[in-house]
């Protein structure tokens, strides 16, 4: 084995966390200066901005003009939740599920709505399920990019136009880095933290007008929280996407958001942060086959995602160690790269294979991850390093 010496470039943002993720290049606390703190966000100023992040929202991310767009409560997971226990119940339900995140929304479903018709097609950590296998007559739901698996639908063509049930799709590690198939699609979820970099705890909404109709001709069998309430005496509450939001939002995280989005319009729109993120990724790609002892976790190459990459470590010695030596192994490589400052938060998720998660969102510099690669090679030497000692 050849010893990588000790690199002398760092990256010059060391954050690549899944979440929350980094914040787009240059920023600095200054860009908030125009959040309206200390103002209701039912007051004038306080509904414009909301409105101009819904707006911009739309712009950047090319969602139709007859789609409605909400901020809700509690990220990407309140937007989720809001859906399934608004619209689900009135027809049968496929639940669509390749890593944790899917895995608990099935969950949710079954033992929480406690609904009866329920199909669950699942597959494990780096493939798709059979996508063949779901019955579009019913509602179904899915992710479109596995966020702790790097696993991701290539593309929305195994939907069919003429569908009877609706799509929930949670596109919150996807939107704003992959082409989302609007027409394919009858709810969008997201948060801010992903992405575009911005703050936790609010998520978006994205509604299709089926969905509008579902919500305004079926009413579920169960109490519905206030904060999950889109509807009033059978008619939508428009408000809520115009900006007048259900619970009380923060104004600094709002103006985060439209700060982001204002950068991401100024980059050249949702192309452009496609193609970064692709960019981003693809340094990893190389990395991945350049070197024999890691590989990625997405075993097709066409669902391997372009912004949560997961990879695996395949070193013979290492997979000899087992599943608890493996975990440590990879652990002790996070470890070392957050030690010497040059990768934060790179562990894999805890429910998923032992490896490594590396964030390759629009906001992250190709730089910081060209110069991220070679201490990759010098960590996992040292952990090799450190095993052959042992032993």
């Amino acid at each position: 084995m050849t010893t990588t010496v000790r690199p002398a470039i760092a990256p010059a943002n060391p954050r690549f966390s899944s979440g929350p993720c980094a914040k787009r290049p240059e920023w600095t606390p200054e860009a908030l200066a125009d959040a309206p703190l200390g103002r209701s966000h039912r007051a004038k100023i306080g509904k414009a901005k909301l409105k101009l992040a819904i707006d911009l929202t739309r712009e950047v991310l090319e969602v139709p003009a007859d789609y409605r767009i909400a901020i809700v409560p509690a990220s990407d997971t309140g937007a989720v939740e809001m859906a399934m226990w608004s619209l689900l119940g009135a027809r049968g339900v496929d639940m669509v599920a390749w890593e944790s995140f899917g895995s608990g929304w099935v969950s949710d479903v079954t033992k929480e709505l406690k609904l009866a018709d329920v199909r669950t097609i699942k597959a494990g950590y780096g493939k798709l399920p059979d996508l063949s296998a779901i019955d579009f007559d019913r509602d179904v739901v899915f992710t479109w990019n596995g966020t702790t698996s790097g696993v991701r639908v290539p593309n929305a063509d195994f939907i069919p136009a003429d569908r009877k049930g609706l799509t929930i799709c949670d596109a919150t590690s996807a939107a704003f880095a992959q082409a989302l198939d609007f027409a394919k699609l009858d709810v969008v979820t997201f948060s801010w933290q992903k992405v575009l970099g911005g703050e936790g705890a609010h998520g978006m909404l994205i509604l299709s007008p089926r969905a509008v109709e579902r919500l305004e001709s079926y009413t579920p069998a169960w109490p519905m929280p206030k904060i999950f309430r889109l509807t009033k005496g059978g008619k939508i509450v428009e408000g809520i996407f115009e900006g007048e939001t259900i619970n009380t939002p923060s104004m600094l995280c709002v103006e985060d958001y439209i700060d982001a989005l204002q950068w991401a319009k100024g980059l050249g729109g949702l192309k452009a942060l496609i193609a970064r993120a692709d960019a981003n990724a693809q340094v990893i790609h190389d990395f991945v086959a350049a070197n024999a002892w890691i590989d990625n976790l997405a075993e097709v190459e066409a669902t391997r995602s372009n912004t949560s990459v997961c990879l695996k470590i395949v070193d013979p010695d290492v997979l000899a160690l087992g599943e608890d030596g493996q975990a440590a192994f990879a652990k002790g490589i996070a470890a070392t790269l957050e030690k010497e400052g040059v990768a934060f938060d790179v562990g894999a998720y805890r429910d998923a294979p032992a490896g490594l998660r590396i964030w390759t969102g629009a906001t992250v510099e190709k730089s910081d991850l060209e110069a991220l690669m070679p201490w990759l090679s010098f960590a996992y030497e040292q952990q090799k390093a450190g095993l052959k000692k042992a032993a």
